[in-house]
């Protein structure tokens, strides 16, 4: 069976998408339809903007969506998914690509999201760290002995989990990471506590946008954050979608379930292959492929 996966956050780069829109009328239509949704120009920023301009929350998440949700549909008869999921942001890639949410409301969800998770951000400082090395129990563990707020975030492999907090809590829990035998407990440089109960401001103001959008029975089952398990029913993708912003990425486990449910084929869509990378890290037999997109279409 073939799923396809979507990346979130920091698979951004310089110059992203712009084969896509030299090469690919599909691609050029599109992309000029977010420039009129989002009232802004965001191909000028993801074709010649620096990677300075692409950190910009405004630009970082919708341009990773545009990329994935783009080179999805300039795959035409190619993109047969049996199932499909997304890391973090990638999830909103996902529904619009297997036909849940539509092009224009899935870009307007995602530009709302950025904005309210910015918004969220400077209401305290809150900040993430890589705990490498540990087993999942144990960094669940140490976070409960920290006090302040710090939970873990990110199940992105065996060996691999992020967690997200209060600043002076991150740093105290990185520490008590190294002592219960972590190889590294290294603080991103992000600027807030995504996945966190820190959250809950974007998360409010996300779950209204959500109601209000029109969702539809995606043509496949998606793998979302929160479950790791496969979902259907709108109403539930839409409860799970809100959940997300407060609720940990158990990517570890999604990929797991996938792999149960006969997933042989990883293809990742969208821009740069950690995705693939943590599959492989998850279950080494798995195979792994990047969307490549047909010209001219």
């Amino acid at each position: 069976m073939n799923a396809y996966i979507f990346p979130g956050q920091g698979a951004q780069f310089t110059g992203m998408g712009l084969d896509l829109y030299e090469k690919s009328s599909i691609a050029q239509k599109l992309f000029e339809e977010a420039n009129d949704i989002l009232g802004f120009c965001i191909t000028d920023v993801m074709f010649e903007g620096t990677a300075e301009n692409l950190k910009e929350t405004k630009v970082t998440q919708p341009a990773i969506f545009l990329h994935s949700v783009i080179l999805a549909k300039t795959l035409g008869d190619n993109f047969r998914p049996d199932m499909v999921a997304g890391h973090s942001l990638g999830e909103f890639s996902a529904l619009v690509a297997n036909g849940a949410l539509s092009f224009e409301d899935g870009l307007k969800l995602v530009s709302k999201r950025a904005l309210a998770m910015q918004k969220a951000c400077e209401l305290q400082p809150s900040t993430m760290a890589a705990v490498l090395g540990l087993e999942d129990a144990i960094v669940e563990q140490v976070c409960k002995t920290i006090e302040g707020v710090v939970v873990p975030a990110n199940y992105n492999c065996p060996g691999q989990l992020v967690i997200s907090g209060e600043v002076d809590a991150i740093n105290r829990a990185c520490e008590a990471m190294k002592v219960a035998g972590a190889k590294r407990a290294l603080v991103l440089p992000v600027g807030g506590a995504f996945h966190s109960p820190l959250m809950e401001p974007a998360r409010e103001e996300l779950a209204a946008a959500i109601e209000n959008t029109p969702f539809g029975t995606p043509n496949c089952p998606i793998y979302q954050n929160v479950t790791a398990s496969a979902v259907i029913n709108e109403n539930d993708i839409k409860r799970n979608l809100i959940s997300q912003l407060t609720a940990p990425v158990r990517w570890t486990q999604s990929v797991q379930q996938m792999i149960a449910d006969g997933a042989v084929l990883f293809t990742e869509v969208g821009p740069g292959n950690v995705l693939q990378g943590l599959v492989k890290k998850i279950n080494r037999d798995a195979q792994t492929a990047a969307a490549t997109f047909t010209p001219n279409l």
